[in-house]
């Protein structure tokens, strides 16, 4: 019964949560699959993630598609994509999402179409500043300086996977941590504090990652991890939900074939976070720009009416 009652409140928290918020061209999302040609993203609040989900609604747009994006956790962009209630998911970062999505990719309830970036990192990192001045390079030193860092790690959104590695790791005493705490908040706010801090010449530890400006702004050093306590990242990989390729082979085989390079990637990031430009400004302008790269994803893809998807790209 208590299994039960569980699963019916993380379905019914998942359907608020798509509720909530509508995506760029469809007001009606809320898991609906009424009708044919219908591409339904989930996303976190990541620039990139929200551009590249941008341009690949924008770009099916023109091709006939019906699009919308919802904006939830990384556990519940995995339960969506489980149930049905969403197509796409452009932000599998991967290892570091393991723990939250190979349940549902065992049991085929979601599939990986794709590898949209490769060369990321992930992971614990501090100033390039601090390194230098403490002696810092691993989780294995930060516990021998854990008042000037005032025993915190700062962290993203709750429910991020890379929170949960670090609550883990404290939980565990890992390098001596348990006496220290995870603080979580948006991306946002841990970047504006992890600024504040470096202005001041406050030592200070944060979930970081690349590609991003900080890795630039702050001369990141990742911080190395002996103990293998934390799953890292490699790539970041493209999730549709089961069986999208017997239901729209067309849709799979796009999403299949869209990839990102480290550089545009961090540009994107820096024109959101630092440029304060729309996401949806800066997706309109890169694919008029980029009409090479956008031909080079849509080879093989159609309109919605069965014509070359090519011809829409002048339009």
């Amino acid at each position: 019964m208590l299994r039960r009652l569980c699963a019916a409140m993380t379905v019914a928290a998942l359907t608020t949560a798509l509720t909530a918020c509508s995506g760029e061209s469809g007001d009606d999302f809320a898991g609906s699959t009424d009708g044919e040609h219908v591409a339904r993203f989930v996303q976190q609040p990541w620039a990139d993630l929200v551009v590249e989900t941008r341009i690949a609604m924008q770009i099916l747009d023109r091709l006939g598609y019906r699009t919308s994006t919802q904006e939830v956790s990384v556990p519940l962009a995995a339960e969506a994509l489980a149930t049905g209630q969403a197509d796409a998911y452009l932000g599998n970062w991967w290892p570091s999402q393991q723990e939250t999505f190979q349940p549902v990719l065992d049991e085929g309830r979601a599939e990986v179409a794709g590898t949209l970036l490769t060369g990321t990192e992930y992971a614990p990192a501090v100033p390039g500043a601090v390194a230098t001045q403490l002696g810092v390079a691993s989780l294995a030193d930060l516990d021998a300086h854990a008042d000037a860092f005032g025993r915190e790690i700062l962290g993203i959104e709750p429910g991020a996977p890379g929170n949960a590695t670090i609550q883990e790791a404290i939980k565990a005493d890992a390098y001596g941590l348990g006496d220290w705490k995870l603080t979580a908040s948006s991306t946002e706010a841990m970047l504006a504090e992890v600024d504040r801090r470096t202005r001041q010449n406050r030592p200070v530890v944060f979930l970081g990652w690349s590609p991003h400006w900080m890795t630039v702004e702050w001369d990141l050093t990742f911080l190395q991890d002996p103990e293998k306590v934390w799953p890292g990242a490699g790539e970041i990989r493209v999730l549709t939900r089961s069986g999208l390729g017997d239901t729209d082979a067309n849709l799979r085989r796009f999403l299949s074939q869209i990839t990102v390079d480290t550089a545009t990637a961090s540009r994107w990031i820096d024109q959101v976070d630092k440029e304060k430009q729309d996401p949806a400004d800066i997706a309109a302008a890169w694919i008029t720009d980029n009409q090479d790269t956008v031909r080079a994803w849509l080879a093989g893809v159609t309109t919605t009416d069965g014509n070359p998807a090519e011809q829409v790209l002048a339009s």
